[in-house]
């Protein structure tokens, strides 16, 4: 068994396709309609053929309380490994991401936490999982 998507609920795609691969770096994987909304993936560059990241639309009436009170509490909803947190932080900041959460060394891992303009956090990280 091996995880194949993962997600993410946006509040609007586009937005989200636009943050996630023009600020953030990944690649669309999939872009299918589906009604009003898509049916729209990302990877990363460096594994194309690897997990998916599905940009989830919010529209159904549980997503926003969930999504606020994650938020409100300061918890990610999910993470992204990178080489270097503090490369990656500076690299993304020039870009005008907001970070909630500099990086923090915490013991063999090393996080940071951004908006990524979608209604959610998301964290960075890097070190011994």
């Amino acid at each position: 068994m091996r995880i194949s998507l993962t997600s993410v609920f946006v509040d609007d795609q586009d937005v989200a396709q636009r943050f996630y691969t023009d600020v953030l770096g990944f690649v669309v994987k999939q872009n299918v309609p589906i009604g009003e909304d898509r049916w729209l993936t990302v990877v990363s560059p460096e594994e194309p053929e690897g997990t998916q990241l599905v940009l989830e639309p919010s529209g159904h009436p549980a997503v926003q309380p969930y999504k606020t009170a994650l938020v409100q509490d300061g918890i990610p909803a999910t993470a992204f490994a990178v080489d270097d947190v503090r490369a990656e932080y500076e690299r993304l900041r020039a870009l005008g991401v907001r970070f909630t959460q500099e990086p923090a060394d915490m013991g063999s891992v090393t996080t940071a936490v951004f908006d990524d303009t979608c209604g959610n956090l998301i964290q960075i990280m890097h070190g011994d999982m």
